[in-house]
């Protein structure tokens, strides 16, 4: 992709309220308000597959005695994970380890697209948070590429 090429997957974008209840929404204002009330160490954000971390024994385990925050929300792209940080997730807390898992809902976006669009988060929050150590997780299909960036 040139550098004149606008990417999508890096575009932030909110998600559109399709069910009209305002759902995406109303969790995005929950986990700004977790940033105001608690001073995690770790900090998880995500798709689907961040979101239900909470179901299992593992984050209660080793997750929730690090006072990690879950800003998990099912469905979302790279787009949105970038629009919600953009938005106010990042603000209020200063974690030592930021976890990063998305990618698996950019289905309209060719694998380059979507490792810009994770490195455009990793930008994001490096600027925001230069004191977290940022873990990029990634699962996709077969036919995209891993991406794993580490900020030491």
């Amino acid at each position: 992709m040139s550098d004149g090429d606008k990417n999508p997957a890096a575009t932030p974008t909110p998600v559109t309220d399709v069910q009209g209840d305002g759902r995406w929404l109303s969790l995005h204002n929950r986990f700004i308000a977790e940033t105001k009330d608690k001073e995690p160490e770790v900090v998880f954000v995500g798709d689907s597959l961040v979101q239900l971390m909470h179901q299992f024994e593992i984050w209660r385990e080793l997750f929730s005695p690090l006072h990690a925050l879950n800003f998990g929300i099912g469905g979302d792209t790279t787009q949105n994970v970038l629009w919600r940080l953009q938005n106010g997730e990042l603000a209020h807390i200063n974690p030592k380890i930021l976890v990063l898992w998305v990618g698996t809902n950019n289905h309209e976006h060719t694998a380059e697209q979507v490792a810009g669009g994770i490195e455009s988060i990793v930008h994001l929050i490096n600027e925001r948070q230069p004191q977290a150590k940022v873990v990029v997780l990634v699962r996709m299909p077969s036919s995209f590429f891993v991406l794993c960036l580490l900020h030491c």
